[in-house]
């Protein structure tokens, strides 16, 4: 191992474990939302393979992993959802108690919670600020 290997910082998804940690995120978390009778209807003509394939590769993103994310933005695939602010809301609810319960560490965690905050507007109907 090279110094430079051997001080270079870690990334978020280094430090869950890579591939198979955001996978059971994923899974886990999926599973909490078609169970939410608030929001399952929004998945229901959606290919859930597809789906997960797509958050999966989103959230390796946003955990510093390899981008390899080829699909539509987040406000080509949510705006015509019309998804409103509380299910929004809920829908970070599921994925901070998804990354809680899997262990991951409270400083990952707040960053996934900023990064929500930050694309709240691409995803809520009318584009409603954080925080609103």
């Amino acid at each position: 191992m090279t110094v430079t290997e051997e001080t270079a910082p870690l990334t978020h998804y280094q430090r869950i474990g890579g591939a198979d940690s955001v996978k059971a995120a994923v899974d886990l978390f999926y599973d909490k939302v078609l169970a939410d009778p608030e929001l399952a209807g929004y998945f229901s003509d959606v290919d859930m393979v597809g789906q997960r394939r797509h958050l999966a590769l989103m959230l390796t993103v946003v955990l510093g992993g390899p981008n390899e994310y080829t699909g539509r933005s987040l406000a080509e695939a949510h705006q015509p959802l019309n998804i409103p602010l509380e299910h929004y809301v809920k829908v970070g609810e599921h994925l901070t108690a998804t990354l809680t319960e899997l262990g991951v560490p409270a400083d990952i965690i707040t960053d996934v919670q900023a990064v929500l905050a930050q694309v709240q507007d691409q995803v809520v109907a009318g584009g409603n600020p954080a925080g609103v």
